[in-house]
């Protein structure tokens, strides 16, 4: 395995790890329940599908304005 490969690697494993960690922190030291984070993490779900679309949406729109401007 390539050295660059090995190190995407450790870096995602290491992240996935760190953000277990905090959740874990959350609902031990806080006590939020682990109910409330998953609402949390769909609704961050829903928020990026939310502005991937409105991105994708304006692009589109973008592109077309262009196109109809270049037919003058």
């Amino acid at each position: 395995m390539a050295r660059s490969r090995r190190r995407y690697l450790r870096t995602l494993i290491l992240g996935l790890l760190a953000m277990a960690a905090l959740v874990w922190g959350a609902v031990d030291s806080f006590d939020i329940p682990p109910e409330r984070i998953w609402d949390m993490f769909l609704m961050t779900l829903v928020v990026v599908a939310a502005l991937v679309l409105a991105a994708a949406a304006t692009a589109a729109l973008w592109i077309g304005i262009r196109r109809l401007s270049a037919r003058d």
